[in-house]
């Protein structure tokens, strides 16, 4: 009987084989058993840069300036730039907002409103494709939402006007034409000059004839062109426009005719059938408002 060693030199144990390692599909359960080795992430460190609100307002303490005057030389509202400060951006009412907001406070504190700018794309998914110019168009928008000019209705103020004007002189020209025949005594041998230099009746003003219990007004370009805005009490559009030099315009209502001369200087007025000459100076505008009774400019 042969008594084995073992490889370490104990009698009476035999040597066990290695183990063998395992390969294949009974490796992959084993490794999916046995638990990985857990790992500690790296620290990372924390991001200690400043905010584009705290960087505006330590920019903004630091030019010794109050929200009140960054608002008075931005024109952006003092709880905006409040907003901004606070990097609430919601309220600018959008991204292209919140950047001309930012751009405008920097600029007024002295902070590079350009780098601010472009971290506020970083964080809020890039910049615009590109940008509105709003003081190119915002006098076109201006322009087409301009009034139209009611036209229908200053051709009936115009018509009324006519009508009591016809109405009126021919009334006057009635009650005057016994005083006139009167005031001619004939003479037993009239000269040939006398009888064709016969005075003709002054022939009354339109203006002057008009009724006392409404106000008339009368305007004549004489010097130049002048763009003209009549509306009555009701804030009916009786004419907008160019009054061009030499024609003249007669306006009436019952309580108030409110006025806007383009050019003071080159518009002459009579107001219930007074002469109150120009309405101001040259190319001065004018606001004016009339009432019966009141023959100076309101």
């Amino acid at each position: 009987m042969t008594i084995g060693k073992s490889p370490s030199g104990d009698p009476g144990r035999t040597a066990r084989p290695k183990a063998e390692q395992a390969s294949g599909p009974d490796a992959v359960k084993k490794a999916a058993a046995d638990p990985a080795p857990q790992t500690t992430p790296p620290n990372t460190a924390k991001n200690t840069e400043p905010t584009i609100g705290q960087v505006l307002g330590a920019a903004r303490l630091a030019a010794e300036l109050t929200v009140e005057e960054v608002s008075a030389e931005t024109r952006v509202r003092v709880p905006l730039v409040q907003a901004v400060e606070e990097d609430d951006f919601d309220r600018c009412g959008g991204d292209f907002y919140a950047r001309g907001h930012i751009r405008a406070i920097a600029r007024a504190v002295g902070a590079d409103g350009d780098a601010l700018v472009a971290r506020y794309d970083r964080a809020h998914g890039g910049s615009p494709l590109a940008a509105r110019p709003i003081v190119a168009f915002e006098p076109q928008r201006i322009r087409s939402e301009r009034r139209r000019p009611n036209w229908t209705g200053a051709m009936i103020a115009a018509i009324v006007v006519v009508v009591a004007v016809i109405g009126f002189n021919l009334t006057a020209g009635k009650s005057k034409a016994p005083t006139a025949e009167a005031a001619v005594v004939p003479s037993a041998h009239p000269s040939a000059s006398a009888t064709h230099k016969k005075p003709a009746p002054p022939k009354p003003s339109p203006v002057a004839a008009a009724p006392a219990d409404r106000v008339t007004l009368k305007v004549s370009a004489e010097s130049g062109d002048s763009w003209l805005l009549v509306q009555n009490s009701k804030g009916d559009q009786l004419f907008q426009g160019d009054l061009a030099k030499g024609d003249s315009k007669v306006f009436t209502d019952a309580k108030s005719l409110k006025v806007v001369y383009g050019d003071g200087g080159a518009a002459h007025l009579w107001v219930n059938g007074k002469d109150l000459g120009q309405a101001g100076n040259d190319g001065q505008v004018v606001k004016a408002t009339y009432t019966p009774g009141d023959p100076q400019a309101g």
